[in-house]
């Protein structure tokens, strides 16, 4: 059977003397979708070794400042030669508040101050009552409400109580035989973090045919919406999507940090001219310290407490590294090669692809309707383009691809432009790598059924023409891209071509010269009434 609790030996573990945090992003975040500043909903593992030394027997270990986001059932701790009894995390940080319910039957000591006179007037009180909206006081005048009296007023306290921390606890019970100086490791997920990735493509040179250079950047923005900072940390990234059926947000139960807010019945003060309470401060903002004003009738109560500033105000720290990519199951790791400092209510971004000879090329697309009469159609239609590359080290990369936005660039006689924006999903190694970048203004396509009374034809399961009308006014050769209809819907024979399948489509990729205009016909039938 285990000591009682106050036969136990309280220790404090020392500063984290080594860290590592592991970030996986929101996994419920779309391609395309902002990663959010104020709520992020991904998560980190995060790892501290730190040092204890403790007596003989059972006793209690206190981890000061993990994450305020700490999923306390995911945490374990490693090293001790007792292992785990038990497991606590403090439900209230060092605050106004805390400071009076820890005081409940203490001595305080109330000054005031007379508006009129200046003379300042100190004295000691016990605290009779907790926080919750009045404070009463008992002094030699007998009882009174704090704040009542019309005048400035504030309380010190001689100490914190027992127990309360301006940072969030972790707390074990443990067992040691004889006792010792250990180093021990704690992990645990917490909740608050996010990251996600951002490209910038600069077109160079032309290489053979119609392929071009790309040079590609890529930075890591993580987010840590955490009161708390990780320094000197050894940083991984998880990209990827990874099932997630517990709710971290509702299992991590921050500790709080309640304010001190008094008010007198009738609302506000007894005497003539006292202003009222101010509200409460915004969402996602706590007082500034434990210390703190009310109107013309100060009471203020020492300690401290950081303020949390607002993430669009935090500074965004910048890191030029590249990250080292590692297979984790179906998962991929980005393992930061620097240490680097994730800040509190801060951003942090890290280069971590940087590939300066990417082979690419534009290409350009257009559906066909067989159920639409080419005589129907207006005029054609501007065709989308894509900027194509293979995943591949043989094309200049060869490493995962994380979802995120890609801003590409083109140099003109006015210097680089601006010339696209797009979104990648996540593309592993070896996939071919198309992403769309807008309609073209240079190339258009009409093309559907080339007979007008041949819809019977179609519907009969014959043999039925299509024509494609194609533009090219660049002054140079382009590929174009005709999707034909839904693979396994029909039968095609396309002269002088291969039909392929792709993205679910028959296809057939075609060249238009330069300044020119071609027609391409070709003859299909429905497979489901063969």
């Amino acid at each position: 059977m285990g000591q009682p609790l106050e036969a136990r030996s309280v220790v404090d573990a020392s500063a984290p003397q080594d860290m590592s945090v592991t970030i996986y992003r929101d996994p419920d975040r779309d391609v395309g979708d902002e990663m959010n500043r104020n709520w992020p909903k991904g998560f980190a593992m995060i790892s501290e070794v730190r040092t204890v030394t403790l007596p003989e027997g059972e006793s209690t270990i206190r981890f000061e400042g993990v994450a305020e986001g700490m999923v306390g059932v995911s945490a374990i701790v490693t090293g001790l030669p007792g292992g785990t009894i038990e497991k606590n995390r403090n439900a209230e940080l060092l605050s106004p508040a805390a400071l009076v319910n820890g005081a409940l039957g203490n001595r305080v000591t109330i000054t005031r101050t007379n508006p009129a006179t200046g003379d300042v007037q100190s004295e000691q009180a016990v605290v009779r009552t907790r926080a919750d909206g009045g404070l009463v006081l008992q002094s030699s005048q007998g009882f009174e409400a704090v704040r009542c009296a019309g005048l400035p007023e504030k309380l010190t306290f001689d100490g914190v109580s027992d127990g309360l921390s301006a940072k969030p606890i972790f707390s074990i019970d443990t067992a040691t035989p004889g006792g010792g100086t250990y180093e021990v490791t704690l992990t645990y997920l917490a909740w608050g973090f996010d990251w996600q990735a951002n490209y910038v493509a600069t077109m160079g040179e032309k290489k053979d045919g119609d392929e071009f250079q790309l040079s590609l950047l890529s930075w890591l923005t993580l987010l840590n919406d955490n009161d708390q900072s990780f320094n000197n940390a050894k940083l991984q990234i998880i990209a990827g999507t990874l099932n997630v059926d517990s709710d971290y947000q509702e299992l991590s139960d921050p500790p709080v940090a309640r304010p001190l807010r008094l008010t007198c019945y009738p609302f506000g003060s007894t005497a003539a001219g006292s202003a009222i309470p101010p509200p409460p401060p915004p969402p996602g903002r706590s007082t500034p310290k434990a210390m703190m004003a009310m109107a013309d009738g100060a009471i203020m109560v020492t300690g401290s407490r950081m303020r949390r500033e607002a993430l669009q105000e935090a500074p965004v720290s910048v890191s030029v590294v590249t990250a080292e990519e590692e297979n984790l199951g179906d998962l991929k790791l980005f393992r930061v090669p620097d240490r680097v400092d994730v800040s509190a209510k801060g951003l942090k971004q890290v280069a971590f692809i940087n590939k300066e000879e990417v082979k690419a090329r534009f290409l350009y697309t257009a559906g066909c309707d067989p159920w639409t009469w080419i005589g129907e159609l207006g005029e054609p239609e501007s065709a989308e383009m894509l900027l194509v590359t293979k995943n591949e080290e043989k094309k200049g990369l060869g490493i995962a691809l994380p979802q995120g936005a890609l801003n590409l660039f083109e140099p003109t006689s006015f210097g680089t432009q601006l010339a696209a924006t797009t979104e990648l999903r996540d593309y592993a190694r070896g996939q071919d790598v198309e992403l769309e970048i807008g309609n073209s203004a240079q190339v258009f396509a009409k093309c559907a059924r080339l007979g007008e009374d041949d819809e019977d034809r179609l519907e009969g399961g014959k043999w039925t023409k299509m024509q494609a009308n194609l533009t090219n006014a660049n002054p140079h050769p382009v590929k174009m891209r005709l999707e034909l209809g839904w693979s396994g819907d029909w039968n095609i024979r396309f002269p002088r071509n291969k039909v392929q399948v792709k993205n679910g489509y028959e296809i057939v990729e075609v060249t238009i010269p330069a300044n020119s205009e071609r027609k391409f016909v070709w003859r299909l039938r429905d497979t489901e009434r063969d």
